[in-house]
């Protein structure tokens, strides 16, 4: 049986685009619905200003852990705490695991930031922060899928100055898959599985 990737990106991308609901706003600076057909059809982009602060940020997190970081950057601090909390923790663990929902076969996978002793930590760039930020991200629902034995699950933001930390449990935790056959229905019902399904299928 032929097997699909499944990603918490391909997920967030489409219910960011119903989120924006891009139909009833053509002049919309960003237009979400394509950017989420960029997704689905898995088009090389370059990332914007806000993806790359947060690929910056990691690496320097991940620098300090290793020793290296540079300490003059404006950021070091910050980054100097995340990179405390997650001494001793794997970084960059890529994980899959397979799910079958409805008729198809599905292979979650996923990349975490560092994982430690059932929890699994994300790090963040954010400028703005608000309490609660990403509780309804697909992430961690999508993560706990993918790793059985975690427990928690740990945002690490920053804005290059302070760092909060948002704490989500299993247990405590929807499950991801009724969001994965919503989008799997979405996708029959828009006429895109075949894009889908010619596009994520599992090598």
């Amino acid at each position: 049986m032929e097997r699909y990737l499944m990603t918490h990106s391909l997920l967030s991308s489409w219910l960011y685009s119903l989120k924006e609901n891009p139909f009833e706003d053509a002049t919309s600076e960003r237009d979400s619905y394509a950017e989420f057909l960029s997704t689905l059809n898995r088009e090389p982009s370059l990332p914007n200003e806000a993806m790359q602060k947060g690929i910056d940020f990691e690496n320097l997190v991940t620098d300090i852990a290793d020793g290296k970081g540079d300490a003059s950057h404006r950021w070091y601090e910050a980054a100097g705490k995340v990179a405390h909390t997650l001494r001793g923790a794997k970084f960059q663990f890529r994980t899959r695991r397979e799910f079958m929902v409805g008729d198809l076969s599905l292979l979650f996978y996923g990349r975490l930031d560092a994982l430690e002793a059932g929890k699994i930590y994300d790090i963040k760039y954010s400028g703005k922060y608000d309490v609660g930020k990403f509780y309804d991200s697909t992430q961690h629902p999508f993560y706990f899928a993918l790793v059985p034995e975690a427990t928690e699950f740990r945002y690490l933001v920053s804005d290059g100055t302070d760092v909060w930390t948002e704490t989500y449990f299993r247990e405590n935790t929807r499950s991801i898959i009724p969001t994965v056959k919503d989008f799997l229905e979405w996708l029959k019902v828009y006429d895109l599985m075949h894009v889908y399904k010619e596009k994520w299928l599992a090598l």
